[in-house]
């Protein structure tokens, strides 16, 4: 997941990079020190790696272009990346979120770098809260049988 500028520069470069491999593998042909099998198997590597940054980098530009105003939750798991995408369709850098929660950027860094991983559910609802995100979770019980 990209989340932030920086990250999707990065994400852009390697994108490009693969896509001159891509183009390399297909212009050289066949080489007869390697399986033609090989070959097409690291050039399917390639293509699906190309085609996973290019969705990552879709997903960071429809967030951060306001294309993407909701996140549909299926486990609490998600709560972390829905945070940082709420922070990204808010137009907030980690910095700017760092200024309204009162921590320094640093905190924030970490608290996404690590998925939220150790924060107590008062700080994720007060960056919640920070990020004007409304939470709706219906949760089901399991049934005592």
């Amino acid at each position: 997941m990209i989340a932030n500028e920086r990250q999707y520069k990065i994400t852009k470069a390697a994108l490009r990079r693969f896509e001159k491999a891509i183009d390399a593998h297909e212009g050289d042909g066949s080489s007869p020190d390697v399986a033609p099998r090989i070959q097409q198997a690291t050039l399917e590597a390639l293509v699906s790696e190309a085609d996973e940054l290019r969705a990552q980098i879709k997903r960071y530009e429809a967030l951060r272009d306001g294309e993407i105003k909701q996140r549909e939750l299926t486990s609490l798991r998600e709560l972390p990346i829905a945070l940082i995408e709420a922070r990204i369709a808010a137009g907030l850098t980690q910095k700017a979120l760092a200024e309204r929660l009162g921590v320094p950027q640093q905190q924030v860094q970490r608290w996404e770098a690590s998925r939220y991983s150790g924060v107590g559910v008062e700080r994720l609802q007060e960056i919640a809260d920070a990020l004007g995100v409304e939470v709706r979770e219906i949760l089901t019980y399991a049934s005592a049988a």
